[in-house]
Parts: C-alpha cells; sequence; structure tokens
C-alpha cells in the first residue's frame, strides 16, 4: 500500500530530524494523532499537507514522493 510507503518514509525522516510527532506536527499546523495516523498508513495527506510536512522536514515534495514511491516499489 502506497499509505504505508508513506508512512514509513514519514516516520524515518521525522526521527532523522529528532522531532517527535508532536514537535512534527506543531511545525505543520496539525494534530499530533494526524501525524501519527499518517505514520501508521491509516490516512492520506492532501497536497497541502504533503508541501507542509515537506517543509517541516527541509526536504521538497518532489523528494518526499520519490523516496515514497522507492519504498513502495522496493515494498512490493
Amino acid at each position: 500500500m502506497i499509505e504505508a510507503a508513506f508512512g514509513k518514509i514519514l516516520q524515518e525522516l521525522r526521527k532523522e530530524k529528532g522531532f517527535s510527532q508532536e514537535e512534527l506536527a506543531h511545525k505543520c499546523s496539525l494534530d499530533r494523532t494526524y501525524i501519527s495516523l499518517l505514520e501508521r498508513g491509516q490516512r492520506v495527506p492532501t497536497i497541502t499537507t504533503l508541501f507542509k510536512i515537506a517543509n517541516s522536514l527541509d526536504i521538497t515534495p518532489e523528494d518526499l514522493i520519490f523516496k515514497t514511491r522507492r519504498e513502495y516499489e522496493n515494498s512490493k
């Protein structure tokens, strides 16, 4: 599932930056529980949310999508 791949990449990038879910949520103006749902593959971000998350993680949206695609293809 693409949602699971996105969640895995999101969690990896968040941890690399040393952010808790709460810290990332605050930087993105989102709720911590939403970050948790994304990381568990239970929600799909809107394009606006994807841009907010990427910006907060100092990564381009394109790189975030590329990493997600690579994870998804490797998990098949």
